[in-house]
């Protein structure tokens, strides 16, 4: 027998199936009991390909334009522009005038200090059926607190100036008013020796189709309901009496005159309806 070849001896491995055999190579790992499952391998991270290039992020998308402002608004309603009231065209004789108490006028009360203007206008435009604004010249004019120019205290430039403004921002605010569908009714002491700054400025501030009409009672009517203001509105008797003289100039201009000295104010209003219907039925050349 070779040497080395007894069993146990030293140097020799044990032989399969005999005593001590474990079955696998010195150092590897134990297999796991019988009976128990094996551990799941932790995962492997996934392999990178070589030389890969992450994409550049993609360019940002060009800003939106701009909206464009949004359009002069009151609250959520859009207004629509103020523009010159054009002249009422005459009916055909196959068309009926348009009704007073139910169309979109832009009216215009002349008369001298006491002549009931206000009142009127006030009154009328209350009474209604279609929605319509008094625009008071002299409540305007006053909304100058500081630096206001009472032409009692004498009539000069600043006063002069202080009443085209007033006038002019009456001509907006009744633009306005009509654009939406709501007459206008407005007064002023406008003198006929003076048209291009009185009446002349009236068409250019509201539009050529402005209704003018004159209130224009006695001079004793006049001076009564004068007497009977206070503040910077009541005037002397005789600035009173030179304003009605001048206000006479008005017969014989075309325009429609309301002698309302037996009148009171819802008399007064009846009858400006009915000089108006006239005026829509064969608008006045002024």
């Amino acid at each position: 027998m070779p040497h080395g070849g007894q069993p146990g001896q030293a140097g020799q491995a044990p032989h399969p199936g005999q005593p001590g055999h474990t079955g696998h190579a010195p150092g590897a790992a134990r297999p796991a009991h019988v009976g128990q499952p094996p551990h799941p391998a932790p995962p492997r991270p996934a392999a990178v390909p070589p030389h890969h290039v992450v994409p550049p992020p993609a360019p940002a998308a060009p800003a939106a334009p701009a909206a464009p402002p949004p359009p002069d608004t009151t609250g959520h309603v859009p207004l629509p522009p103020g523009g010159p009231v054009a002249a009422p065209a005459a009916p055909t004789a196959a068309s009926a005038a348009p009704d007073p108490a139910t169309t979109t006028l832009a009216v215009l009360l002349i008369g001298p200090a006491g002549a009931g203007k206000t009142s009127v206008a006030k009154y009328w435009a209350e009474h209604r059926r279609v929605p319509t604004a008094h625009i008071s010249l002299d409540d305007v004019r006053e909304w100058v607190r500081s630096g206001f120019a009472d032409p009692q205290s004498g009539w000069n430039e600043h006063s002069e100036a202080q009443y085209r403004l007033a006038r002019r921002t009456c001509g907006f605010a009744a633009r306005n008013f009509l654009a939406n569908g709501i007459s206008c009714v407005l007064d002023d002491a406008v003198f006929p020796d003076r048209p291009v700054v009185g009446l002349g400025g009236w068409k250019r501030h509201v539009g050529p189709g402005l209704l003018p009409v004159v209130l224009l009672p006695g001079l004793d009517v006049v001076l009564e309901r004068n007497a009977e203001r206070s503040g910077n509105r009541r005037l002397t008797d005789e600035e009173v009496a030179r304003i009605h003289g001048r206000m006479a100039g008005w017969y014989g201009s075309g325009l429609p005159i309301i002698d309302n000295s037996q009148l009171d104010v819802p008399e007064t209003a009846r009858v400006l309806d009915d000089v108006l219907t006239r005026s829509l039925a064969s608008p006045p050349n002024w």
